[in-house]
């Protein structure tokens, strides 16, 4: 009996078959290989399309059944996690109406700023737990504004996961996590909430029908079935933004536990049981994928758009023809500090934690007599840590206080500089583990539909392949202490 877990990433999309008697991933296969594009046609905007996305899985998974390593009829329900944010419209015959505004499109900053100012701060954090910011409700209001002939023939709304649910089962439906990344719930009412959609005009049956995360949001159909192979009547059982289902792929899912991912974005992920948020907006708060009306479990998410999107462009612009493997063993061949070359990485639009700052990436201190390709490479890595340590020292401030934190062994967490940097900067050891996203939504998918009781019996073949303890702490806050000094002149 095997599970399907599909993870619509920013670059490409992962798929997984895993095994339920062993817990374990037999077959994974990905597609583009190459990243997929994101269109930006004005400074700040980032968009992709809907269609791109689904063409992409059905190649993945027409990859993944050619492996020949499971039947793919045995596959009894399907999960899905997707890059968080997204905005899809869809019309009532189920077209999809504009190209997606995706997470790091940061159009729509200064509506969010304006309704944060008129719902006021102290309520929006007590009832939103963040800021309207440039989440999705927000972009939905920057379609209405400026393309009102579009936003007229808009049925549904859906977030990246949905979209791929609906094309899998012809129903489209949402959950109470989904609704609260992008901010449309409010915590205090458990209701949608009516100061977001009545500040932005927006129409209440835009939002699909509510669904427990963690349950059948439709069936795949018989025609989707036969395209791909699978059994018709299979459930599509859970949906979920990439970063609660980075934490559950991790079993992060208790108070107190804290996840870590370095992919296109980087993310600083600790479940809390209180309706915590940050007075200046800089982390964000969600209903973690564990979240009930009976218990609060949330999700508080620091996000770096600057981190994986920085390393894709050097790698682009220094050494297209490298693999990152090969750039990740050259970094190594530098030392500690890459000669004082320092990187701001921030360069992929507004962020966060810089209150919504837009610093540029910026490379510093290069010397063309000593700086060569390997210091780059390593500066680049050394950088996306430094703002790792920036990030969770404002966790810190919100009461966040990790002793150990869990990685997927996949993306920066490949690099042994950058992981051995990570660890040495922060002061907190990480256990690396094989869990990737796509396995995360099999997993949950095997939850969702009662083939687990329950995440605990989901995990219990849960091993650490690897440990990083601190060993250059101290040569390590000095570079940081230089590098957080360049920063702060810049915002």
């Amino acid at each position: 009996m095997y599970l399907l877990g599909i993870d619509i990433g920013t670059s490409s999309i992962k798929v997984a078959v895993v095994d339920v008697n062993t817990q374990k991933s037999v077959a994974t296969a990905q597609y583009p290989d190459e990243e997929t594009e994101i269109k930006s046609v004005k400074p700040g905007w980032a968009e992709q399309s809907p269609t791109d996305w689904w063409q992409h899985t059905q190649q993945a998974i027409f990859k993944l059944n050619a492996l020949g390593l499971f039947n793919p009829k045995e596959i009894k329900a399907i999960g899905i996690a997707y890059q968080m944010h997204g905005l899809v419209v869809v019309d009532k015959e189920q077209n999809v109406l504009r190209g997606s505004i995706i997470w790091c499109d940061s159009r729509a900053v200064e509506l969010g700023e304006k309704a944060f100012d008129a719902i006021g701060h102290e309520k929006s954090l007590q009832h939103l737990l963040n800021s309207p910011g440039n989440f999705t409700a927000s972009k939905l209001a920057w379609v209405k504004n400026n393309e009102p002939d579009v936003y007229s023939k808009i049925d549904k709304i859906m977030l990246p996961g949905d979209f791929i649910a609906m094309k899998l089962t012809g129903v489209i439906t949402t959950s109470i996590p989904a609704l609260s990344e992008g901010i449309f719930w409010d915590f205090k009412n458990d209701e949608i909430s009516s100061d977001v959609m009545d500040h932005y005009g927006l129409d209440g049956n835009l939002i699909p029908d509510i669904k427990p995360l963690f349950s059948v949001h439709g069936s795949v159909n018989a025609e989707m079935a036969e395209l791909l192979g699978l059994t018709g009547g299979i459930p599509v059982a859970y949906k979920s933004g990439d970063q609660p289902n980075n934490a559950l792929s991790l079993n992060v899912l208790k108070p107190g536990e804290v996840a870590a991912t370095a992919g296109t974005s980087g993310v600083i992920y600790g479940v809390s049981e209180e309706l915590t948020y940050d007075q200046q907006s800089r982390v964000n708060t969600f209903a973690h994928v564990t979240y009930s009306k009976e218990k609060k479990h949330t999700g508080v998410l620091l996000c770096i758009n600057g981190t994986g999107s920085m390393y894709r462009w050097a790698k682009h612009n220094f050494a297209p023809n490298s693999s990152y493997a090969e750039l990740n063993i050259l970094a190594a061949q530098a030392s500690i500090g890459s000669k004082g070359l320092k990187v701001l990485p921030f360069g992929n639009g507004a962020e966060r934690m810089l209150n919504n700052k837009y610093t540029g990436a910026q490379l510093l201190g290069i010397d063309l007599n000593t700086h060569t390709q390997a210091d780059i490479f390593r500066a680049v890595q050394e950088s996306i840590a430094f703002s790792f340590r920036y990030g969770l020292d404002i966790m810190r401030e919100n009461g966040m206080k990790p002793q150990v934190i869990r990685a997927g062994k996949a993306n920066l967490f490949l690099s042994e500089v950058f992981a051995q940097t990570f660890v040495d900067v922060t002061g907190i050891p990480v256990e690396l583990y094989e869990n990737d996203g796509s396995v995360g939504a099999a997993i949950g998918a095997g939850i969702g539909s009662g083939i687990f009781k329950n995440a605990e019996e989901a995990f219990t073949q849960h091993e650490i392949i690897k440990i990083y303890q601190p060993k250059n702490s101290e040569a390590y806050e000095h570079f940081y202490q230089e590098w957080k000094n360049i920063l702060n002149k810049s915002i």
